[in-house]
Parts: structure tokens; sequence; C-alpha cells
């Protein structure tokens, strides 16, 4: 089974770490890239030479912002699945990127067996 390949917005290095051990653990998953602003994050989704199955994207990083990389990132993306994982998954934040093309919002806080559960299925999904 191939893994899913990920990428993966996030300024805090203890929760990016965090994450990328969790998910490579726990899904059969591959983290390809990462960045810490929205330059960098929306620089790489839009170079051609690239290619993840899942962007996961925090809403506040160190320079613009989550909700600018779902704007630039490409609105005719392939296949790829674009998720929020915030602490600020209010229900207007929550109703905003899903309006940026955002597949799903999760909480940070309380949510997070939800994302795996949502990247397993995505794993699922693509094995048959």
């Amino acid at each position: 089974m191939t893994p899913l390949k990920a990428f993966i917005v996030e300024d805090s290095p203890v929760i990016r770490e965090n994450l990328i051990a969790t998910l490579e653990e726990m899904v059969s998953l591959q983290v390809v890239g990462t960045a810490e602003d929205e330059a960098h994050a929306v620089a790489w989704l839009n170079d051609g030479n690239n290619a993840c199955d899942l962007v996961i994207v925090d809403i506040f990083i160190k320079r613009g912002s989550g909700l600018g990389v779902l704007q630039k990132a490409g609105s005719g993306r392939s296949a790829r699945k674009h998720v929020v994982l915030s602490n600020y998954a209010t229900p207007d934040m929550r109703q905003r990127c899903l309006e940026l093309g955002a597949d799903q919002v999760f909480d940070k806080s309380n949510e997070i067996d939800h994302l795996i559960d949502y990247c397993v299925a995505l794993v699922n999904r693509d094995a048959h």
C-alpha cells in the first residue's frame, strides 16, 4: 500500500514534530514537506515538481495565515485534500475555511483522533 503523501503548514516546531510522529506512526502516511509561513507553503504547493495527497494547515502561522494558504494553493488543485488543524476552530472559522476550499476542519485540542480517522479513511479509499 502506497503511503499517503502529506504536506504540513505549522509554525510551532514542537507541534509539527509531534504531529508528524503521530501521523506517521498511526497512518500509512509520509510527510513530504513542511512550511512555517504562507509564502513558503504556497510556493511549495504551487510548484509542479512537488506532489502530495493531503495538506494540513494551521490558521495562525509565522507570516501570513492558513487562510491565505487555502486561497492561494492552486484552486485548480488535483485530487489532494486540504485540512485545517487549528486551536481556533470556531463555527465561523470552520465555515470560512470550508468556503476557501478546506475539505475538513479539526480542532487541535480535541479532534486529533478525528484527523487520524480521516487520514486512515483516505488511505483506505486510495487502496481500493
